[in-house]
């Protein structure tokens, strides 16, 4: 089957439209949005939570851009690629909590395709969510990882593992020698099965967002809080800064696309700190997040225990 883009760009908007409705369920407080365009071709529509009672900031955006050229961050590791023209669809999301027990949370489904005249299109999916907690809770991070087991179930065996430790090896700080977070899924160039399987998975890993974070934001966004731990909270923000603005795909992919600034760079938190060559102390809640979490595990199995 011939890759459907109306079909896809249908589901995206509707999944932004769900996500937000159910954070302003838990928040009160509703998005604001804005449309706009891209002059090089296509445009979006950014959804942003600001200061409210349960989210600090949370954006939700929906883009489809299309141009002439795919840019170098798309081609990087697909040189066969350069001088394509190119269409690309999809729905990113970063949500920050104000409470510090609540984690930060990544989600992102996005669909492209590369024509040339004379060549047929070549297309594929990508995308994934990730948890970045600042205080460990085995409870929590089980349960995002069942969710994302659930999600890759129905598509075969082996996608789970595969897209976790995908997830794993690429939301590390290299220059840290630490992971972001606990992780979840990570995919990308997904084409193999056809598009009808392909499109189903992404669908799937879309719909399983809420399930995974919904549940967690309810336990935790009632627990008490200090300085301490918003102190924490801060510093721990700067490593998903600096994720983002090194390592990161999309990121890279926006800007260099030509898309809008403010919704590319809506990802980062209203608030961060950084502090010289910070440890925390021994035997500490803090220590235990970089002792428990911050490190690769298999949380399917932790489940089992």
């Amino acid at each position: 089957m011939q890759p459907d883009l109306n079909a896809v760009q249908a589901y995206l908007t509707d999944l932004q439209a769900r996500i937000c409705e159910a954070l302003t369920e838990l928040d009160g407080r509703p998005f604001r949005e804005d449309s706009w365009s891209r002059e090089a071709g296509g445009g979006g529509r950014s959804r942003v939570l600001e200061d409210g009672a349960v989210f600090e900031k949370a954006g939700v955006n929906y883009s489809h851009v299309h141009g002439s050229e795919l840019p170098g961050s798309a081609t990087a590791h697909r040189p066969e690629l350069a001088g394509r023209s190119f269409s690309a669809t999809g729905v990113s999301l970063v949500i920050h909590p104000r409470n510090p027990h609540v984690p930060t949370s990544h989600a992102n489904v996005r669909f492209f395709i590369a024509e040339k005249p004379g060549e047929d299109p070549v297309w594929w999916f990508g995308g994934g969510f990730d948890l970045t907690p600042y205080y460990g809770y085995e409870e929590d991070a089980v349960h995002w990882h069942r969710t994302a087991a659930a999600a890759c179930a129905p598509f075969g065996e082996g996608l789970y593992p595969r897209y976790k430790q995908w997830c794993d090896d690429y939301f590390y700080l290299r220059h840290r020698d630490e992971p972001r977070g606990v992780g979840g899924l990570f995919f990308d160039d997904l084409n193999d099965g056809g598009f009808d399987y392909c499109f189903g998975f992404m669908r799937s890993v879309g719909d399983h967002f809420l399930p995974a974070y919904r549940p967690i934001v309810e336990r935790r966004m009632g627990t008490g809080w200090g300085e301490r731990e918003r102190e924490f909270q801060l510093y721990r923000r700067g490593r998903y800064v600096e994720f983002n603005l090194i390592y990161d795909r999309g990121t890279l992919f926006g800007l260099q696309s030509g898309g809008r600034t403010e919704s590319i760079l809506m990802s980062l938190p209203p608030r961060v700190s950084w502090r010289y060559d910070w440890q925390p102390e021994p035997g500490s809640e803090e220590a235990r997040l970089y002792r428990d979490f911050l490190r690769p595990r298999d949380w399917l199995a932790a489940d089992s225990d």
